[in-house]
Parts: structure tokens; sequence; C-alpha cells
């Protein structure tokens, strides 16, 4: 609006796995993005409002320049109307300055990695996006050139790609990650000219400069391949628009000792696998090689991770366990919301199992375990049975939910409040095959201070309360 294209929902999901060329951090699902009508390049809106311009410029044809004084087409420009909205565009528009529909497919990547198409249009089933807490991946598509010699796929795959090893090829065939036509690829399948290779890889920074931080971490476990991490509430994992330091990834940068200015990418660096929410505490894995990166991220995909969270919400659930099975689409009226989708087909698939572990009146004490893992999900889910999250305030659970009138009891749940300032939940249980050893492991991290706080205050409430019975 305003004369500043917006990128639709339906589009907005596409982009997570790419990074901003104006601040060169990578974008994440709550990320103000702005598409350029020209060049198709995303960018947060703050880098092009503080440039005034596309950040890259450079990309667009006929030396037009994508500026806040001439994202409109001149008069006499040649335009095109949108098919959707009617807006007159310039004939070279990617999409809508207006509604942001796409009015023309791009002719080929751009270039910051060859292979990378940004309208990559893959089937819901193996289309991978940015989740709290799924693998990290990015999408490509290769087009076997004309004219070239018949050859083995991993070969082609990394003449054709920047910054990639034979070994990090054959290690996402090995996993499945790569497909030749409607085939999972073999690594001594051959192509021919017109073959289409698709294929994901765990997401890799480029182009980030880490700056490494002395901050505390709580490490669980380490060896030679992985680390295991306890977060805890209020830290933001990795950099992002809006959080450039103070985060986990400059953390690990410290603790691993890379020198300053080295680009995230770097190959001594901790690589995320997966992430939970910046006021979500527990448990992290973190690979400390491409090998361990490949197949943690295969677990992920394959939902074989083990994941057990520990929450507080609101209510007395009636159920000893139960399940919640209801997709989960973003929210319409609030980018920064998600909700069971309402209409048949739409959504993500999205599974979570709970079982009661205490019950204090008002409030439940309860285990979630994950069969998938989508942005938001315990969060989504519990508030959609009618019992959100003990203040988490983007799903209702930040007021009173449950209880008596009296200002006794608000001021009992106003200190509740002061006391864990931020949604009870807590990744507690990790458990995965070794990547190198082929071994089970599992780790545990306990409720950490501010909900134990929370629950002693509740245990409290319950046993001294004369008037509980009758609430």
């Amino acid at each position: 609006t305003n004369g500043k294209p917006v990128l639709p929902e339906r589009i907005a999901m596409d982009y997570l796995h790419e990074h901003c060329d104006g601040c060169h951090q990578p974008f994440l699902p709550d990320d103000d993005i702005v598409v350029c009508p020209v060049c198709a390049t995303p960018q947060h809106r703050a880098c092009y409002e503080a440039a005034g311009q596309c950040v890259n410029e450079d990309k667009h044809e006929q030396g037009f320049v994508w500026t806040k004084a001439d994202a409109k087409p001149e008069p006499a420009a040649e335009t095109v109307p949108c098919p959707h909205c009617g807006f007159l565009n310039r004939r070279d528009a990617r999409l809508c300055i207006q509604c942001g529909a796409v009015l023309q497919q791009p002719q080929s990547a751009p270039p910051v990695l060859p292979g990378r198409d940004l309208f990559f249009d893959v089937p819901d089933s193996e289309h991978l996006e940015l989740d709290e807490e799924q693998g990290m991946f990015e999408h490509f598509r290769l087009t076997v050139d004309q004219g070239q010699s018949p050859v083995r796929i991993d070969k082609y795959m990394v003449s054709h790609m920047e910054d990639t090893s034979r070994h990090r090829v054959q290690m996402a065939i090995k996993e499945g990650y790569v497909k030749l036509g409607d085939k999972t690829a073999k690594a001594n399948m051959i192509v021919r000219p017109g073959d289409l290779i698709r294929f994901i890889m765990p997401y890799r920074r480029r182009g980030l400069d880490i700056i490494p931080q002395d901050i505390p971490l709580d490490l669980v476990y380490e060896d030679d391949d992985l680390l295991i991490v306890n977060k805890p509430a209020g830290m933001v994992v990795h950099p992002g628009h809006g959080n450039f330091d103070g985060t986990l990834v400059n953390a690990l940068a410290f603790y691993l000792g890379m020198p300053e200015g080295t680009d995230g990418g770097d190959g001594h660096m901790g690589v995320l696998v997966h992430r939970i929410d910046k006021d979500t505490s527990g448990l992290l894995v973190v690979a400390k090689n491409e090998d361990a990166q490949l197949n943690l991220a295969g677990q992920f995909f394959k939902h074989s991770i083990e994941r057990c969270y520990n929450a507080i919400v609101w209510g007395d659930i009636k159920e000893d366990q139960g399940t919640v099975d209801a997709p989960i689409e973003r929210d319409p009226n609030d980018r920064l919301r998600f909700r069971v989708a309402r209409e048949e087909g739409r959504g993500k698939h999205a599974v979570t199992h709970y079982k009661v572990l205490q019950r204090y009146g008002f409030v439940t004490f309860v285990e979630c375990r994950l069969e998938t893992g989508r942005t938001h999900q315990i969060r989504v889910h519990m508030s959609h049975i009618g019992h959100p999250l003990f203040n988490d305030e983007r799903y209702g659970g930040a007021e009173i939910r449950k209880g008596t009138i009296y200002a006794k009891y608000r001021q009992f749940i106003a200190n509740c409040f002061k006391e864990c300032p931020r949604q009870a939940l807590h990744a507690r249980t990790l458990g995965f095959v070794h990547p190198s050893t082929g071994e089970w492991i599992r780790f545990e991290a306990a409720i950490p201070d501010d909900m134990s706080r929370l629950l002693e205050k509740w245990d409290r409430f319950t046993k001294n309360d004369r008037n509980y019975e009758e609430c």
C-alpha cells in the first residue's frame, strides 16, 4: 500500500529460506518483508526504507531503480494491468505494486546462489518451512543444460552450485533429499539435457558476519559431532532483523572460537538444526560439522526426534491425556499469530499429544509431546481446546481465564505473572539417534526456576485458600 509492495501470505513462506541482501540477515516468520516488483528481491521493510530504494538496484533491467519516488510507473511508461486488482504496473514488474500478485515468474534464479528458485512450487507434503521445531531447509531446482553430456547427478550438482562440496551433495542424496524427475535420486544416477533436479539442503547462512560474544551457555552434553544446549527464556536463537547480537549463535561463535567477522556459513561454526521460540526455554541440538547436520536434519524431516515439553495451562483439563490433531495456518488478521485452520484442506498437518501431570484447580501442569513441529504449535493447540498457556500474551493466556472475582485472587495472579513473565513452556526432553555412533541418546533439562516458583505458588494457593472448594 501507499506505493510500497506488500508480500502476500501465499508467497511469504517461500522466502523464509532466503536472506535479506540489505542487512544479510535470514528471514524469520515474524519479519516484515517487502518484495521488489522489478527484480522480485525480498528484503526487510526497514532496509528498503533506510535505502529509499530496492537494496538490489543493480539487478534491475534497463537501469530502472525502484525507489519511493518512482515505485509507480510514469504515465508514458509501458504498463500492464494486474489480472487481480487492475492496477497498472511497469511491464517488467515481477509483482503487482498494489496487491503483490505475481505478474510473471523470474526467468532465472537470482544471482545470490545459482540453482535457487524463489518460486519453487512443490507439493505441500514436500514443502518444509522454517518452523520452530522443524529442520531448517532451503529449496533448490536445477534444469540440466542443453548440450550437457551424460554425467553423474552428484558431479553435475557440485559443478552448478556455489560453495557446496561433493561430500555435502552425496550426503544429501544419501538422506533422500534429492529427486531426479519424480524419483528419489541415487549418487550414480546419470543426468541428461532437460532433466529436472529438485532438492533440499539444511539451511546454511551466507553473507552474515557473526560477532562472537561471551555469553554463558548451559551445555548439557558435547562431543565431536554435536552440542546439547539448555536455552534460557528470553534468548533469541539466531541473529535476524532487530536481533543482531545477544543470540545463541553469537554465544556459540565465542564458545567454538570463531574469529570476529567470520561468515556464519563457516565450516567450523556450530550449525543450528532446529530452533525454539525466544520466550520458550529448553533443549536444542547444535551440529558441529556437516555430516552431523545432514543426519540430524534428516531425523527432523522424518519426525523421528523425541521432543517433550512441560507447560502450565489455564483451566482444569477434564481428560488425563489426549491428542490435538488440527492443521495450523497463519492468522490472516494478525501475521504474528497462528491458528487452527478453519477450512478443510488448509493449514499444515500438526499433532500434539498431551498428558496431565498435576492439577491445581484453576491451572494444570501438563506434558506435551510433539508429533510434528509447527511454529507456536503447542501454544496454538492448547489455546484451541480452551486451555491457553499461562501468561501467553499472544494467545490469550496473559489474563485471568479461570478463578474467582475476589481482589485477593487478582493480586495473586498478578504476582504469578511477575514470577514467570513469559509463556510457561519448557522444552524438557530431546532424544535422537547419534549421527556417528547410531545409538539412541536422550537428554533432559529440569524445569527452570521461574516455572518452578510458579508451580510452588499454585501449590500453596490450592492448599491454603479456604474458599477453594466453593470457587
